[in-house]
């Protein structure tokens, strides 16, 4: 289990759109059904976004997102039929729905308009270097979810207790237990800050006296071995720099626009 990641999620995750053959492919209507107009952009916009998750473009899948759209507009005229679009529950799903795409919209147009620059992601670049130091740590953890329950397990590991068979019977971390336990090699800044501050501390094979407390529970830590941290080159790692800057920055603006809005 990696506790943390130097790399969030990110804020928005862009289609990778496809461009389109003739400008007239997103015009004009792709088809009636009773009478009401299926526009030919919409059929554009899903061939975009399977685009996007790695299917091809082509007759096969048209066809198919085409006889989707339909089908789609089958049913929802169906629910407006039988009144559905007037539901309350419905109406705040939809309005839910509006604010989502448009939430989208404006994440979409603030990376659009905010270049980071390869100046700022070099310094990014060295910040995290230093922030990740020169060493990897491979270690191995037991998560409970009391205090007590981690002192029972650091006396049963100092009376000789196994603990891979330990790990795999009571830690809750499903991440790591059927593994006995092993985490993956990382830098200390790999983790939440109690674990990484208990980590290297650590003399290799050494066992935490205390349990170590974490927002996951309380940790049972064991420093297994450790070796030179190889830092990928800057290049390799541009683009998850550039979704961390990006991050930094449009929360910022939220923020901003968090302070200045009236609530009440």
């Amino acid at each position: 289990m990696r506790l943390t990641k130097f790399s969030q999620v990110m804020i928005v995750s862009m289609l990778g759109l496809a461009t389109l053959s003739a400008q007239a492919q997103s015009t004009g209507v792709m088809a009636k059904v009773n009478g009401v107009a299926i526009p030919q952009s919409r059929l554009e916009l899903m061939v975009k976004a399977s685009v996007a998750q790695g299917q091809q473009d082509g007759p096969e899948l048209r066809k198919a997102l085409r006889e989707n759209l339909i089908a789609e507009e089958i049913i929802a005229q169906e629910a407006i039929k039988k009144k559905l679009d007037k539901d309350p529950e419905v109406i705040a799903q939809l309005e839910i729905a509006r604010q989502q795409v448009l939430i989208r919209a404006f994440q979409a147009n603030y990376i659009k308009n905010n270049v980071v620059s390869d100046e700022t992601l070099r310094k990014e670049y060295e910040v995290l270097k230093v922030q990740m130091g020169d060493k990897e740590y491979k270690a191995r953890h037991i998560l409970v979810e009391s205090e007590s329950a981690a002192r029972d397990i650091i006396a049963s590991l100092k009376k000789g207790g196994n603990f891979a068979k330990i790990a795999e019977e009571k830690s809750i971390d499903e991440g790591s237990k059927e593994n006995g336990g092993e985490l993956n090699w990382s830098p200390p800044a790999a983790y939440v800050r109690p674990f990484s501050e208990a980590l290297v501390k650590l003399p290799k094979g050494g066992l935490t006296e205390q349990p170590v407390q974490t927002s996951f529970g309380w940790h049972v830590i064991q420093l297994m071995d450790t070796r030179p941290m190889e830092v990928p080159p800057f290049e390799e790692v541009k683009q998850n720099i550039q979704q961390r800057v990006l991050q930094r920055e449009f929360a910022t603006v939220v923020q901003d626009l968090r302070s200045k809005a009236k609530v009440e």
